[in-house]
């Protein structure tokens, strides 16, 4: 009969955490897609770049919203069992709290692992993935960010300027200025100008005009009446290179370990086979480290916080103070959790002892548990 009733209670709270956090996590997906509109509308990327982009978003959207879904679907569970008194069926059917406590702390490793997981190996692949997208992304939508007495500087190293456009698509007065080489520059000016598309390419044909080419100081003009500018052969301003957070866990611990032991060599503070490995970056390795694996072991302590709850019986003329008392240590823990990356410094051993706090509140937690519950067991047989 126990087996069943547990049994039962991780069904309830797994089916509520996975509606719950669906739930939510979609909410927030489509307010940030609204957002990402961004790429289409002002970077010029296609809809099926925006599409993928904003949909490999959802797994991180999901590991930030974790810890406070775990929060609110254990309190709201335990909360449910006692007003509707099925605490004390429990009870009574012989469950010990302190084994109802260790039920729930087996469980919520469960989640934690979970966690771990999504933080560790799904969230860096599914952000390297969508910045894929960008980084192989063409100029679908060029056309739509060209706008008449506007500076366009979406594109690296280019900036286009032109007065007007007419009803056929012509760009009048065009101006357009190339940086692409600290030592080289390139200015070209033309009467008219049409954007076509050949193959592959975005072509901008330009009419009656002139190009400056400066090298080294030195300047030279050439006349044209008609001339093809390759557009397609810019690539964009969108941030395309790979960041830390984007880098597998696997690598980033290989990183900090190679790093570590190089210190004292200043040849040796930089690993070239893995992207971002540097001295300079270590501190943002070992934050991201922190928050994909010891961040998670934090869910055990969350439901530690809920399991609280089963402390006090309704009919206790101080549960509704208590109710409230939890639920603000909950939402304060979730704050401190959110804002506990800041501990993290260059020092390996300082990061260490901060990644031992998780494992050192859950500890005190229980044993909170365990002399809280043994004092009123004593009470009860004397």
């Amino acid at each position: 009969m126990k087996k069943i009733i547990y049994r039962n209670i991780a069904k309830d709270c797994i089916k509520n955490f996975l509606l719950t956090i669906f739930t939510i996590g979609i909410i927030i997906w489509v307010l940030q897609a609204v957002n990402y509109l961004d790429f289409v509308i002002e970077d010029g990327h296609g809809f099926m770049v925006y599409f993928n982009y904003t949909l490999l978003s959802l797994p991180k959207i999901f590991s930030r919203v974790f810890p406070f879904v775990i929060f609110i679907i254990f309190s709201y569970t335990f909360l449910k069992f006692e007003d509707k008194n099925e605490l004390v069926i429990f009870w009574n059917f012989g469950i010990k709290k302190i084994n109802f406590v260790n039920f729930f702390l087996k469980l919520s490793f469960c989640f934690m692992i979970l966690s771990v997981i999504l933080n560790s190996i799904i969230v860096p692949m599914s952000q390297d993935k969508a910045r894929s997208f960008l980084r192989t992304s063409d100029l679908d939508f060029f056309g739509n960010i060209l706008k008449p007495r506007t500076f366009v500087d979406t594109i690296r190293n280019l900036t286009i300027y032109f007065e007007e456009k007419d009803e056929n698509g012509l760009l009048k007065k065009i101006f357009l200025s190339d940086q692409s080489s600290l030592k080289k520059s390139q200015i070209t000016v033309a009467k008219t100008a049409r954007l076509s598309q050949v193959g592959t390419n975005k072509i901008l044909t330009l009419y009656d005009g002139r190009t400056i080419n400066t090298v080294d100081g030195k300047s030279s003009v050439f006349e044209f009446s008609k001339t093809n500018y390759n557009i397609s052969r810019y690539t964009f301003n969108t941030t395309t290179y790979k960041k830390t957070q984007e880098t597998s866990t696997l690598d980033l611990i290989k990183c900090s370990l190679y790093i570590e032991n190089n210190k004292e060599n200043p040849t040796l503070t930089k690993d070239p086979k893995i992207i971002n490995c540097r001295l300079d970056n270590l501190k943002n390795i070992y934050k991201e480290l922190y928050s994909r694996i010891v961040k998670p072991m934090y869910i055990v302590f969350l439901v530690s916080i809920s399991l609280l709850f089963i402390l006090k019986s309704k009919n206790d003329h101080k549960y509704k103070t208590n109710k409230i008392t939890i639920y603000i240590l909950g939402f304060a823990f979730i704050i401190f959790l959110e804002s506990s990356s800041k501990f993290i410094t260059l020092s390996l051993t300082k990061n260490l002892f901060v990644s031992m706090l998780p494992i050192i509140l859950i500890s005190m937690i229980y044993l909170f548990f365990y002399k809280t519950l043994e004092t009123k067991k004593n009470e009860n047989i004397h």
